[in-house]
């Protein structure tokens, strides 16, 4: 039997447009050409799979549906939640339609997740499948390039998983690193069955209103428009609060892949950081007196920049009216200025800067300095900025 992909398409990406009105859902951002969702669709393409489904909301309806085209997916179902809670009732809504037999396998993939060595992933999900049973559940756990406090964790014994740890401070996930702890990526791989042994287990109540919400479902074009007055009846809780905190037979599946979730501007700097030569242009190249700059993309309100800092070289003490900016030091030691603070950064280390922070980039050393930046406002031009200082001359 083929694995059947479930792809959870709800979340909203609030996390990347804190102040903005009409933010954009993180997986249907164009990052140049290719958007996280369709990187997902693309990879359940492989042959280990069966026809994809897709759980999202009447608001993501029409881009769900253009992604499917675009991507030439022709057999889908879609499953339409009427309103927002939490990846629980996602997952087991999913489960429940007539078309999944009981013993179905399931992999439940985000829809905003970067996985590079798509080969491995596979391979890894393949080779698990005889094990699933009635009970159990696989997680995914990615090897930690670095301790973070973006993610959670989990620690195992002979691949049982033992305990999660909901994303701790970075002194706290170096020791589970060395406990050998791995990321949670929110994957998960279970059979039908297992879904709903353990909703009726241990959440009696989410199963009730699902199973109601499916049962009462219009379905029309591919589509289930779950039934609105019985899902809002259930509890809104994550999977991972409802199910996996409760049962005791977890499995896990360790990946020492490339992943992220781009979660946060620091993870697609670096992801621009990391494949720069793609987006590199010389056209995009521009030279000022403390060194250069390239741009790298220009999104839909976000600019990516690399920063080429020279020896001695010093920006001018600035701020900006309509963009925030984050900064991921990638080369050099640069000193900076925000506000009335100091400090000399590393490579890997991160900064916001506010919209309307007085700041300045400085490069008092041999080595020089590069930063990737990601601008992000409503105008995104070097008019837009305030000069206060500048060693250049440039303050008119």
């Amino acid at each position: 039997m083929k694995i059947r992909p479930v792809i959870l398409c709800g979340g909203a990406g609030t996390r990347l447009w804190p102040n903005a009105k009409k933010h954009q859902a993180k997986q249907f951002i164009d990052f140049g050409n290719w958007t996280l969702l369709g990187k997902t669709l693309e990879r359940v393409k492989a042959s280990i799979y069966d026809a994809p489904i897709i759980s999202t909301n009447a608001k993501y309806l029409r881009q769900v549906k253009q992604h499917l085209k675009k991507h030439k997916i022709r057999k889908f179902k879609i499953v339409l939640e009427p309103a927002k809670r939490n990846t629980a009732p996602a997952i087991l809504s999913t489960a429940l339609i007539k078309d999944i037999p009981n013993e179905q396998p399931l992999m439940f993939l985000a829809a905003d997740h970067l996985i590079e060595k798509v080969g491995l992933f596979n391979k890894a999900i393949k080779k698990n499948q005889k094990k699933l049973t009635q009970n159990n559940i696989f997680i995914f756990g990615i090897k930690p390039k670095m301790p973070s406090s973006e993610f959670g964790y989990f620690l195992t014994k002979s691949n049982k998983v033992t305990r999660f740890v909901e994303k701790p401070k970075k002194a706290k996930a170096k020791q589970i690193i060395s406990k050998k702890g791995y990321w949670n990526s929110g994957m998960f791989y279970l059979r039908k069955d297992s879904i709903i042994n353990n909703f009726k287990k241990y959440q009696p109540n989410i199963y009730r209103n699902c199973n109601k919400a499916v049962l009462k479902a219009k379905y029309k074009s591919n589509v289930y428009y779950l039934n609105k007055q019985s899902f809002t009846k259930a509890k809104a809780k994550s999977f991972d609060y409802a199910i996996l905190e409760k049962t005791k037979d977890i499995n896990a599946i360790k990946l020492d892949i490339p992943w992220s979730d781009l979660g946060s501007w620091k993870e697609i700097c670096k992801m621009y950081g990391r494949n720069k030569r793609h987006y590199y242009k010389k056209k995009n190249v521009f030279h000022r007196p403390w060194g250069s700059y390239v741009n790298l993309f220009n999104g839909k309100e976000f600019l990516i920049k690399e920063l080429y800092v020279k020896p001695k070289g010093i920006l001018s003490l600035q701020k900006h009216h309509h963009r925030a900016e984050h900064w991921v030091v990638t080369h050099g030691k640069p000193k900076i200025t925000l506000n009335k603070k100091y400090f000399t950064m590393k490579p890997d280390e991160t900064i916001f800067i506010p919209l309307g922070a007085i700041h300045r980039i400085e490069n008092p050393y041999k080595k020089p300095v590069k930063i990737i930046e990601a601008q992000v406002g409503s105008i995104l031009k070097e008019t837009d900025i305030v000069r206060y200082q500048d060693i250049y001359g440039r303050i008119k």
